[in-house]
């Protein structure tokens, strides 16, 4: 496996940001799948807490290329000290940066027009966030242990940021025919144990299954046992599973 670490300007956020990949030694193949980190995570967790190496078979094989790119939630929806709308606008920069920066990287690289999602508790809102709004850049998704919607952060407050970026907010209301083909179509993997510190992402999952079932978008929603607490050696064990169920 081979890793490369990228520190790059950001037009979008007005900083630097870091990205990290990890691609077979031959070079990049395979899946793209781009992960994030968990509340306030940085871009070494994934490495740091197993995560990388617990698909490092799959990477060496070339069946999967893993992107882990920096977070920012200090900066938009757990930056208490900061008026919300500012926090939510901050959010808003963070999906440009995806959007118009690194995915358009990712397919420059592997040549592919889209990629699969993954992430572990906040890191779990911001890869379905990404799939749901954009699902014509994104075709999968395997979301562990994650809250669905930024209540817990801003409480009631709502704009269109948050519409735009709460799955569960904006979900009820679409309609658009092509966005609900394309998420038809989509690879949808919602997973959360039933264990220690699991409550509330047990009640977003719950919730999804149920929007999605309204909306007719096919998911695998798969809940752990009540031994399964929210925590990095799970997810370890959630991630490769999933990934080589989807990959086939």
């Amino acid at each position: 496996m081979k890793t490369d670490t990228y520190l790059t300007f950001s037009p979008a956020l007005g900083h630097d940001l870091e990205m990290r990949r990890y691609s077979a030694d031959g070079g990049v193949a395979g899946q793209p799948v781009l992960a994030f980190p968990s509340m306030n995570g940085r871009v070494w967790d994934w490495e740091g807490y197993g995560m990388v190496e617990s698909v490092r078979h799959l990477i060496d094989a070339g069946r999967v290329t893993l992107y882990v790119t920096d977070g920012i939630d200090w900066q938009s929806w757990t930056a208490e000290e900061k008026p919300m709308a500012e926090r939510v606008a901050r959010h808003a920069d963070y999906d440009r940066y995806l959007v118009e920066e690194l995915l358009p990287r990712i397919g420059a690289e592997t040549g592919r027009a889209t990629v699969w999602a993954a992430g572990c508790s906040m890191g779990g809102f911001h890869s379905t966030s990404l799939l749901f709004r954009h699902p014509d850049l994104v075709d999968g998704l395997i979301a562990m242990s994650g809250v669905y919607q930024p209540r817990r952060f801003i409480g009631e407050y709502s704009d269109a940021e948050v519409l735009a970026a709460s799955p569960l907010d904006s979900l009820p209301g679409l309609e658009d025919p092509t966005l609900l083909a394309l998420l038809r179509r989509a690879k949808i993997v919602f997973c959360v144990g039933q264990g220690a510190w699991e409550d509330d992402m047990l009640v977003d999952t719950r919730a999804m299954k149920a929007l999605l079932a309204s909306k007719e978008i096919p998911a695998f929603v798969d809940y752990w046992g009540h031994d399964v607490n929210h925590d990095w050696p799970w997810w370890q064990k959630m991630l490769p599973y999933h990934l080589e169920r989807l990959l086939g």
